[in-house]
């Protein structure tokens, strides 16, 4: 149940990537040309997703536990650190050169369209790096 429930959950998601033009990199890189082709429809599905999931968090987190675990897991951490800072403009400046962030990237990889298969291998790719990188941050010694 709990796998067919992820399959379900991931292809709502896909099917929302697409009807929203998440998956298409021109969409999202006209968003980004505040300056040139500006398409601000984008704001708007951003804005929508952001009003669902503050309801649809509000209303899970009456329960006790999540419907198919047996607890509910939320990131601990609230701190800044330089990892994230740096992470995060990775991630931004990924979005801005293909127009892509990974659940639309993985979700456009069904229509074969060119830069797709190269943007998720060099996507993997920094996700692979990141953490050999974090991993050795964190076994590196101390003075």
């Amino acid at each position: 149940m709990r796998t067919f429930m992820g399959f379900l959950s991931g292809l709502v998601f896909g099917v929302g990537l697409l009807m929203s033009g998440m998956a298409n990199p021109a969409k999202v890189l006209n968003f980004l040309d505040v300056f040139g082709t500006w398409d601000p429809s984008l704001a708007f599905v951003m804005g929508g997703a952001s009003v669902v999931a503050f309801i649809g968090y509000r209303l899970v987190w009456q329960r006790a536990t999540p419907l198919l675990d047996v607890r509910f897991e939320l990131p601990t951490r609230t701190d800044i650190d330089p990892a994230l800072l740096t992470g995060s403009a990775i991630f931004g400046i990924g979005w801005g050169i293909g127009g892509f962030c990974p659940g639309p990237a993985f979700t456009a990889i069904a229509f074969s369209a060119p830069g797709t298969f190269v943007f998720v291998a060099a996507m993997l790719a920094g996700i692979l790096a990141g953490q050999r990188a974090k991993t050795g941050m964190s076994k590196a010694p101390t003075a």
